[in-house]
């Protein structure tokens, strides 16, 4: 469903300042020279700049001391994502980076200026955003993930023993998937012209079970029957948008790594049994251990920092 995106609250704090961003005069930036060395790997004092003008972005303070240590930080992580194999692929990033653009009204090549005015530029961010989006993996892959196991019968009962003996009631959805490809060669030639073909089959569509009759009056459309999903399993980046849509209706168009895609809600209920149950008790305890999971972030990176070779000139 085009992917669940970790990074995308860090992403939301740049909108305003992208908007404003427009109007900024091009960053000089000055020649570069080292100004760090992480085990062997060196980082500039135009990095450092970069990451300045970045944070400058996000509103956050701490200038130029702190754009240093956040890519001592980076580089540790990246090489540690690099040794354990956890790395996102480029079209990963790729499309994160071109969700990003569209969901702030922009097409790459714009947000690419914006950031080019704000003395960032694009490869920067694309680095930022993979070690973003890799970073969470090896984090879960030494600690766990905090909540895939499933639960005991027995915890079942005494859950919901805790609760007055009543099961848990959360909304059940039917998905249905469609996406209009765009191939990766001719994302940038064709990209805004299927956002456009996407849009305005919406109000066209006959619902699930004559998608697939629909999607052949079309030209390179795809559908994906997802099946049963609780609230609680819906991917972040498509919860907002399935939430508002009712039932037999579809949701705003997404453009993902496929291309552009909307989904059909084929059917929407309120359920109250033992499967829906065990996926709220996992939910609930999943949110709880989200302030452990940043604990055990640092606790790594901190582990790391220990390890290194850090020369700072």
């Amino acid at each position: 469903m085009g992917g669940k995106i970790s990074i995308t609250q860090t992403l939301q704090a740049m909108i305003l300042a992208v908007g404003l961003a427009f109007a900024a005069t091009p960053v000089a930036q000055a020649a570069s020279k080292v100004a760090a060395v992480v085990n062997g790997s060196p980082i500039t004092t135009g990095d450092i700049a970069r990451r300045a003008a970045f944070m400058r972005l996000q509103r956050q303070s701490g200038g130029t001391a702190a754009a240093r240590q956040q890519l001592i930080d980076e580089v540790l992580k990246r090489a540690e994502v690099l040794r354990i194999g956890a790395s996102v692929s480029t079209s990963d990033v790729d499309a994160a980076v071109a969700r990003f653009a569209a969901g702030n009204k922009l097409s790459t090549a714009q947000l690419s200026q914006v950031l080019d005015q704000a003395g960032v530029g694009i490869e920067h961010f694309k680095q930022y955003v993979a070690v973003s989006m890799s970073w969470p993996r090896v984090v879960n892959a030494r600690y766990g993930s905090g909540g895939s196991g499933r639960l005991s019968n027995e915890e079942l009962v005494r859950r919901m023993q805790a609760n007055g003996g009543n099961k848990p009631v959360t909304t059940e959805y039917f998905l249905q998937q469609v996406i209009f490809v765009v191939p990766a060669s001719k994302r940038n030639a064709i990209l805004g012209k299927r956002q456009a073909e996407a849009n305005a089959s919406r109000s066209k569509y006959p619902g699930c079970e004559q998608a697939k009759v629909f999607a052949a009056t079309m030209r390179d459309v795809s559908i994906r029957n997802l099946g049963r999903m609780m609230a609680q399993e819906l991917p972040a980046d498509w919860k907002p948008l399935i939430e508002k849509a009712g039932d037999g209706q579809t949701t705003a168009t997404r453009v993902t790594e496929k291309g552009v895609e909307y989904l059909g809600i084929c059917k929407k209920r309120e359920v109250s049994d033992d499967v829906a149950a065990e996926i709220v008790f996992r939910a609930e305890d999943l949110g709880k251990k989200s302030e452990g999971e940043s604990d055990n972030s640092k606790q790594y990176l901190e582990e790391l920092r220990k390890k290194a070779q850090i020369i700072e000139k």
